[in-house]
C-alpha cells in the first residue's frame, strides 16, 4: 500500500524541551481511515499535527507527502500540498478575520485554488459544502462572525475543507470548545466526510470517549512518546500500558459510587521528582521497574493490532520498522456496530 502522508523518525524541540521525540506514523493512501492521536496537555499531539501540516517544521527527522519531502516542496507541489491536506483547527473563533463577512472564508480558496469558473458555479460549491456540514447558505452567506454561534463557526471550517476536496483533513480538537449538544454533530460530519468523500481524518483529542466513538485507531501519546498505538477497540477496550490505563480509568462511569482512577497510579502532583533517563512515564507508574528508569522501552507488539511501550511485555516481539502503523493491522477494517457495542458493554461492565 502507498503512504499518503509520512512521518519519518520526527523530532521537535523547543530549546531543551523534547516536544515530539522520534515520532514514525503514517496514513495509506488506498484506505480512507479515521485515526485518534490522544493525550493529555503537553504530550505531543498539537506539536504532531502542525508539523504533519508542514506548519512548524521537525528539529530532527522528514515528512513525506506521496514520497516527497514537504521541505522540499516546488512551490506548485506546496500548493498542490495545501489543498489535498487541510487543517480544522481548535477555536472557530480566532481563525475568522472579524472584519470580513463569512463569505471570504468560503470564497477565497475558491479563487486561490480556481475551483469555479463561474460564480454561480462557485455559489453552488459553497452552498452544497455548507449543506454537507448541517447548514443552510441563507442563514451564514452575509453574516460576520460574531453573528454566529461557536458550532456554527466550527461547521464552517469544516466546510471550508470540503470546498478543497482534500485528500486528508488534521482535526486539532474540533469539538472542545463548542456546546456539548453540538459535539456529537460536528463528529457525525466528520465521520460522513470519510465515509462518503473518502476523505481521512487525522482526530487529535484528549477525550478518549469521542476517540472510541469515532476513529478505527487510535495513537496514546505521553510527553512527546508513543506509549501505545494500535485499533481502538483493544487500546481503550483492553489498554495495556499503564499510562493508557490511567487515561481509560478516568473516564466517568455510570456507577456513581465509583471512585474515578485507580489506586495503583500516581497523579502528576505526587509524581516522583526523580528524573528518568528510560520511560518518561515512570515517575507516575507504580509498575516501574529499575530498568524503566534507566532505558527508553521499545515498542513491543504486545498482541494482534497493538503495541505497547513498556517493558511490562519485553517478552513480546517488538515493532520491525519504527513507524507505529503497523500496529493497526494492515488495512483498516470497516467499523461496525458490534465493535463499538463490544468494547462500550466492557467498559459499562466495570461501572
Amino acid at each position: 500500500m502507498t503512504k499518503l502522508i509520512e512521518l519519518q523518525d520526527v523530532t521537535k524541540e523547543f530549546g531543551t524541551f523534547t516536544a515530539l521525540n522520534r515520532a514514525a506514523f503514517s496514513i495509506m493512501e488506498e484506505t480512507s481511515s479515521m485515526t485518534a492521536i490522544a493525550g493529555e496537555s503537553g504530550s505531543g499531539k498539537t506539536t504532531m499535527a502542525r508539523i504533519m501540516l508542514g506548519f512548524t517544521e521537525p528539529s530532527k527527522g522528514r515528512v513525506l507527502y506521496r514520497g516527497k519531502d514537504i521541505a522540499s516542496m516546488s512551490t506548485a507541489e506546496r500548493r498542490q500540498f495545501r489543498r489535498e491536506v487541510q487543517p480544522i483547527f481548535q477555536d472557530p473563533f480566532d481563525v475568522f478575520n472579524q472584519f470580513y463577512r463569512i463569505d471570504h472564508v468560503l470564497t477565497t480558496p475558491v479563487k486561490r485554488f480556481k475551483l469555479a469558473n463561474t460564480e454561480a458555479e462557485a455559489r453552488s460549491l459553497i452552498e452544497d459544502a455548507l449543506s454537507r456540514v448541517g447548514l443552510r447558505s441563507q442563514d451564514t452567506l452575509g453574516r460576520f462572525p460574531h453573528e454566529l454561534s461557536g458550532g456554527q463557526r466550527q461547521r464552517i471550517m469544516v466546510a471550508r475543507a470540503v470546498l478543497l476536496r482534500p485528500r486528508l483533513i488534521v482535526a486539532d480538537e474540533p469539538v472542545s470548545m463548542v456546546d456539548a449538544s453540538l459535539r456529537a454533530t460536528i463528529l457525525d460530519e466528520l465521520q460522513t466526510l470519510n465515509r462518503d468523500l473518502g476523505i481521512s481524518i487525522i482526530y487529535i483529542t484528549h477525550d478518549l470517549t469521542t476517540a472510541f466513538q469515532i476513529c478505527e485507531n487510535i495513537v496514546v501519546l505521553y510527553q512527546g512518546n508513543v506509549a501505545e498505538a494500535g485499533s481502538v477497540e483493544r487500546v481503550i477496550g483492553d489498554p495495556k500500558h499503564p499510562y493508557t490505563q490511567l487515561l481509560v480509568s478516568s473516564i466517568p462511569l455510570p456507577n456513581l459510587e465509583q471512585n474515578w482512577g485507580g489506586e495503583d497510579f500516581i497523579t502528576l502532583e505526587a509524581a516522583s521528582e526523580r528524573e528518568s533517563r528510560g520511560c518518561r512515564f515512570a515517575p507516575r507508574c507504580s509498575q516501574a521497574m529499575d530498568v524503566c528508569w534507566r532505558t527508553p522501552p521499545e515498542k513491543y507488539l504486545c498482541d494482534r493490532d497493538r503495541l505497547a511501550s513498556c517493558f511490562l511485555y519485553r517478552d513480546k516481539p517488538t515493532l520491525r520498522t519504527d513507524d507505529v502503523t503497523e500496529a493497526f493491522g494492515g488495512p483498516v477494517a470497516a467499523k461496525s456496530d458490534h465493535r463499538k457495542t463490544g468494547a462500550r458493554s466492557r467498559i459499562d461492565s466495570e461501572g
